[in-house]
């Protein structure tokens, strides 16, 4: 465009445009001479001017034609504003060397200012073609490359923001498959919430679905379980002190059996010490499920057995419901971490670079738990590795996990999870790459830890504001073009790009476009559905039949058994409560609700069990029927014998 208007007026870069008349810190002012007035460069377009020891380039940011009383053009009077963003230094022969950023060499009062040459424009944008991933084309001149460095963009974390149908998904999409195309032993997780990036990636990609994550319960932080298991409620502080007390008792229950100690109840007080809530120890929910109902046999006041019931209720929802099985549906459990790590962080990476793990299925009161689990697991990863294992986290509809105000949505260990890669993760290894439509509900502190931003159309003046503020790039001005934007059209700047530029995005193949991309009403509204089956299928994907059906095998944590009571450590099976008040005997029939944990294999189907049969009717009780003798006269003893003879 910039091209095609100095084309038509014929003018050379050897021609100044114009002369400096004020410089400002980063900013300058321009006098542009009255011949080329009529052609002033366009917003963004990138100008020179030269000195001793550099050529600086400059941004146009801004234009103003001065008001005349008659209402005449004054062309001699036309200014345009730039900010001076970086130069190319000469070296001691002269020649000119790499873009970097800053200024050494201060241009002067009256320095000529020259349009760009193409040969300037590539020195700028083009960068190692070992280091760096073309995007797209430069907006100024299409034929010089749009070009991101893979190591600042990575290294100091990325933003991608727009509002919705302006291309976010297809450039996240784009820019992930050009950085794998150049590192196929890449590390980068994906949260996918609409199932959207599954064929964007090809083979490349190891899909977690809902019937495939293995994220098991003991890998939560106390926190995580008890929005798991509790929930937000105002009341449930007596469920969360006694989770607090349990759980680490049900951990050294676990170590204990698998060690082959006696660690038997006798043994718990004060032993268990070690074990915390937030150490990621397995335990069995059987064992929590028993000590629960042990601590409800210790109280003799009903109305203290209110949040033990709660709590037990709600873990056999969550162990018989198929949405869960990814949790609570696991056989037996295990020490599985390793395998969980392999599978969503690609370790080894087995050609499969990326791993997409998709939240579509995932119930909605948990998924910033999932969230919040898998940002743990990458930073501490990470961490331990010693930055062997470079981890890109890739979060989409990021306003949902890191909100700006955490009362509105949200969930804070999630929240707190990502603001640590942002703030941390550089030194270890660990990269972020926040994607959202409502910048303005995003943390502002996240946010700002991002040194590269992809600012797509923002229509929002909220959102606009706020990523302005977000970088302190010196042609920041540049963002407010950001209405103005087409599809496909983004505004790159920060560490990741030398100079801020308006870039048309490359077009992603037909088979690697994010699903939902296309108008899809036009095509499903020319034909009827009339096959009765559609809504069959689609009821049974809604209610998880084929999840349930896969996981039907996988006996829950917790369901019916016949079988004995099951051997408590010491070898004896627990049925009574021996610390109960004394003369009181309450049986403890928690053995009737589990399932034996040690049964080996995974084809395990505890048999039907025949439902009990209803216990018999008592007999109707007999009328309190005053003696003869207690009878004090004839009449009390007529009304007797009548009552007696209606009820023989």
């Amino acid at each position: 465009m910039h091209e095609n208007i100095m084309a038509e007026a014929n003018l050379s870069t050897s021609h100044a445009l114009g002369q400096i008349t004020e410089i400002t810190g980063s900013t300058a002012t321009v006098l542009l001479h009255e011949a080329f007035a009529p052609v002033c460069p366009p917003i963004g377009s990138v100008l020179t001017v030269k000195t001793r020891s550099s050529i600086v380039l400059c941004l146009t940011t801004a234009m103003q034609m001065p008001q005349t009383g008659d209402g005449s053009e004054n062309l001699s009077g036309r200014t345009i504003a730039v900010e001076l963003v970086g130069e190319l230094p000469k070296d001691s022969k002269g020649e000119l060397c790499s873009f970097q950023r800053g200024v050494s060499t201060y241009p002067k009062l009256a320095d000529d200012v020259h349009a760009a040459s193409a040969d300037i424009l590539r020195r700028a944008y083009q960068f190692d073609s070992e280091t760096t991933v073309e995007v797209g084309v430069v907006h100024q001149d299409t034929s010089i490359p749009a070009a991101v460095k893979v190591d600042d963009l990575l290294g100091k974390h990325f933003a991608i923001v727009g509002s919705t149908g302006t291309g976010k998904s297809c450039t996240t999409a784009l820019i992930l498959r050009q950085v794998l195309s150049k590192h196929p032993n890449a590390h980068v997780v994906l949260l996918d919430p609409h199932s959207e990036y599954e064929k964007c990636f090809g083979d490349a990609a190891e899909v977690a679905q809902l019937n495939s994550l293995r994220l098991p319960y003991w890998f939560l932080t106390f926190e995580e379980i008890i929005e798991v298991l509790v929930g937000r409620r105002p009341d449930n502080v007596a469920e969360i002190e006694i989770l607090r007390d349990l759980i680490p008792a049900a951990k050294y229950q676990y170590g204990s059996a698998q060690r082959g100690g006696g660690g038997g109840r006798q043994r718990l007080s004060g032993a268990f010490a070690k074990f915390s809530v937030d150490v990621p120890v397995p335990y069995r929910m059987s064992d929590l499920t028993a000590l629960l109902d042990n601590e409800m046999g210790k109280l003799e006041k009903k109305n203290e057995l209110g949040p033990y019931k709660r709590l037990r209720a709600r873990i056999e929802t969550l162990c018989f419901d198929p949405r869960y099985a990814f949790m609570f549906g696991s056989l037996t459990v295990e020490d599985n971490l390793k395998d969980v790590l392999k599978q969503i962080f690609r370790v080894p990476v087995s050609g499969k670079p990326i791993s997409i793990v998709q939240l579509t299925g995932v119930p909605s009161e948990i998924v910033n738990v999932v969230v919040s689990v898998l940002a743990r697991l990458a930073f501490d990863l990470a961490l331990w590795s010693e930055g062997k294992v470079p981890i890109t986290f890739v979060c989409e509809e990021a306003h949902r996990y890191i909100p700006r105000d955490i009362k509105a949505g949200g969930f804070e260990p999630t929240k707190e999870a990502l603001s640590r890669i942002a703030k941390e993760g550089r030194k270890y290894g660990i990269s972020l790459c926040i994607v959202s439509q409502r910048p303005g509900d995003l943390d502002p502190t996240i946010l700002s830890q991002c040194s590269t931003l992809i600012a797509m159309r923002l229509s929002s003046d909220s959102d606009q504001r706020i990523v302005q503020s977000a970088l302190s790039d010196a042609a920041s001005s540049l963002l407010e073009s950001l209405p103005a934007l087409g599809t496909r059209e983004a505004i790159i700047f920060g560490e990741g790009v030398a100079l801020p530029s308006r870039v048309r995005l490359s077009e992603l193949p037909a088979d690697a476009l994010p699903a939902g991309n296309s108008n899809i009403f036009s095509e499903g509204w020319s034909k009827d559905i009339s096959d009765d089956a559609f809504l069959d299928e689609v009821i049974g994907r809604w209610r998880s039949v084929d999840q349930s059906a896969k996981t039907a095998a996988k006996a829950p944590e917790i369901m019916p058994d016949a079988a004995a009571p099951p051997a408590m450590p010491n070898g004896l099976p627990e049925t009574v409560d021996r610390r109960a008040a004394p003369g009181a005997q309450v049986v403890d029939k928690s053995h009737l609700r589990r399932r034996a944990t040690d049964i080996a294999g995974t084809d395990y189907v505890p048999p039907p069990q025949p439902m009990p049969e209803p216990p018999p009717a008592p007999p109707p009780a007999e009328p309190v029927v005053p003696a003869p003798e207690a009878a004090g006269s004839p009449a009390l003893r007529k009304l007797a014998q009548r009552v007696k003879n209606l009820t023989s």
